[in-house]
């Protein structure tokens, strides 16, 4: 990867995080618009080794976690294990398609919902079951769009070979 490269990549990554402080917050409904912070962690645990990918999934945890202290933790603890296991999963299926990282964008969000949830211990019976099964899918399905997108947009810059179904 050629030096200009690199950097193409990091402000691609750039650019989504700050998209998720100036464009998220008008979009509507927060429950179903897409995590360009999360998208931002999965793109970048294409590219990389599952540790470094977990080291940067607390970060993006910390980060989301200060703008909601009433369950501070839950989101390190969500995107810490969201990254290693995107990261160790690229190397069991290969991330060289784009239905192969839709799904990876999709799962991704789902399981970060999920741990969060539980770890959180703010919803309980049927809130858990709608969070689970109607928002977190809606959430994952923009999300893994939104993904698809950019790596089609970006996909020089990203260096992320993206071939067709």
């Amino acid at each position: 990867m050629r030096r200009t490269d690199k950097y193409r990549f990091y402000f691609v990554l750039a650019l989504l995080a700050a998209l998720e402080f100036t464009v998220r917050s008008r979009l509507g409904d927060q429950r179903t618009a897409p995590d360009f912070l999360l998208l931002a962690l999965l793109i970048y645990t294409i590219r990389t080794q599952p540790g470094k990918a977990a080291a940067a999934g607390f970060v993006v945890g910390l980060l989301r976690d200060a703008l909601t202290p009433a369950s501070f933790g839950a989101g390190a603890l969500a995107t810490t294990v969201v990254g290693y296991l995107s990261a160790w999963g690229k190397a069991v299926f290969f991330a060289e398609n784009l239905f192969v990282n839709a799904c990876l964008f999709f799962c991704g969000t789902w399981v970060r919902n999920l741990v969060i949830a539980l770890a959180s211990g703010k919803l309980r019976g049927g809130q858990l079951g709608w969070e689970l099964l109607v928002w977190s899918p809606l959430q994952g399905l923009t999300t893994a769009v939104t993904g698809v997108v950019v790596l089609w947009v970006f996909r020089r810059w990203v260096h992320v070979r993206v071939r067709e179904a």
